[in-house]
């Protein structure tokens, strides 16, 4: 039986979870609303504050979808009621990132600023503070979203293995290269 099938979720105060007839998972909670269609064979049910996923079968069909179910719901009920935050920064001579609302305007290297119209789903935050690399932060209910909006941001410059320039996540490590040998 998949391990991450199996594993339940605690329900957390302030969260409600409804399930509809074509098996359309709704989660309302503090930080929002999110909505995910699921598999028809997949059984959602809630008992005494504990979610569990079930399969019909134990085909690899089911096996897949069960462990897929199962997270989408937990990152669902995570997201409303905790939510996600991702950390990116940009490091680079020059490179400086400011945001007006929701758009974002990057500089890192181009010879024209770059903007990039975050979604209103996200929040986002960026930070340039002297002695450190200038920061972008996301916030979200919605790992999913966050995520690609994350890596789109990430490829206007993806880190170099030379000298490690770029745009990477916080804690992130590149892996770098040695350059070229002086010569004789």
């Amino acid at each position: 039986m998949s391990r991450v099938g199996k594993a339940q979720i605690d329900m957390p105060s302030g969260v409600n979870l409804e399930v509809s007839k074509a098996n359309v998972v709704k989660v309302k909670g503090p930080k929002g609303e999110l909505v995910q269609p699921l598999d028809p064979s997949m059984k959602v049910e809630l008992n005494d504050g504990i979610l569990e996923i079930k399969r019909p079968t134990d085909s690899k069909r089911h096996k897949s979808l069960h462990g897929l179910s199962r997270a989408l719901v937990a990152n669902m009920v995570k997201g409303v009621s905790e939510g996600f935050k991702a950390e990116m920064e940009l490091i680079g001579v020059g490179y400086r990132v400011s945001n007006t609302g929701n758009l974002l305007e990057l500089i890192v290297g181009y010879s024209h600023p770059i903007y990039f119209d975050i979604p209103a789903e996200l929040k986002v935050e960026t930070k340039m503070e002297k002695g450190s690399n200038p920061t972008i932060i996301l916030e979200g209910s919605d790992k999913q979203l966050l995520g690609q909006i994350a890596a789109k941001i990430r490829a206007f410059r993806k880190p170099e293995p030379y000298k490690g320039k770029g745009i990477r996540f916080v804690g992130e490590q590149v892996r770098r290269k040695a350059g070229k040998t002086a010569g004789k």
